[in-house]
């Protein structure tokens, strides 16, 4: 496959959202990010930073009722755009872990790019940020792995400080991190890395 072809643009209006992802999984890591969520907008800063993912994302949604929609179909997108972007999936080393460290946190990210999406939620309980919270990231995580059909493994040894931003950071990087491990074309593979011969 080659990497040229990489790239996406994927589009979702309903009458909560409208949204727009520019990717392309080869990249160098610049972003543009405009989510209306802030913190979800760093985050995904990070993500596509470490990520070495060129990534546009502008998102309109009815936040004066809740960033519930927003948050959620921001997940599906881009979840629907890395599917896109992968196309048959020939070549690529499908899996990918990575663990990132900051102050006392520890996060550990494994995926799976296997054409199944699974995200088993995490309970954690830290102080919310501009109303953001675990749960929303659970929403998020949960709407990018079942779009994609990746199997995608959060651990995290939370911050003693209990603050959001503290645990959601390392969590974000490793994500990146760990999908580009998987996207990544392994030059030995001539096909698609599956027994079955195809990922759907």
């Amino acid at each position: 496959m080659s990497k040229k072809t990489r790239k996406a643009q994927v589009s979702r209006k309903t009458r909560e959202t409208n949204i727009t992802v520019k990717l392309n999984i080869d990249g160098t890591g610049k972003s543009k990010i405009n989510t209306g969520i802030g913190i979800l907008d760093h985050m995904l800063e990070l993500f596509a930073f470490h990520g070495l993912f060129d990534l546009e994302i502008t998102a309109k949604g009815d936040l004066k009722v809740d960033i519930h929609h927003t948050n959620e179909d921001v997940g599906l997108v881009l979840g629907e755009a890395f599917k896109e972007a992968l196309s048959d999936k020939k070549g690529i080393r499908r899996f990918g872990s990575a663990s990132v460290p900051m102050e006392d946190a520890i996060a550990s990210v494994t995926v799976d790019i296997s054409g199944r999406g699974y995200y088993q939620e995490k309970n954690f309980s830290f102080a919310t940020s501009e109303n953001y919270s675990f749960d929303y990231v659970n929403h998020f995580f949960d709407s990018f792995a079942k779009k994609l059909g990746m199997n995608l493994g959060i651990e995290l040894k939370p911050s003693s400080n209990h603050d959001l931003h503290t645990n959601l950071e390392p969590i974000f990087k490793a994500f990146g991190i760990a999908l580009d491990q998987a996207t990544q074309i392994d030059p030995r593979r001539k096909g698609v890395p599956s027994t079955k011969g195809i990922i759907d």
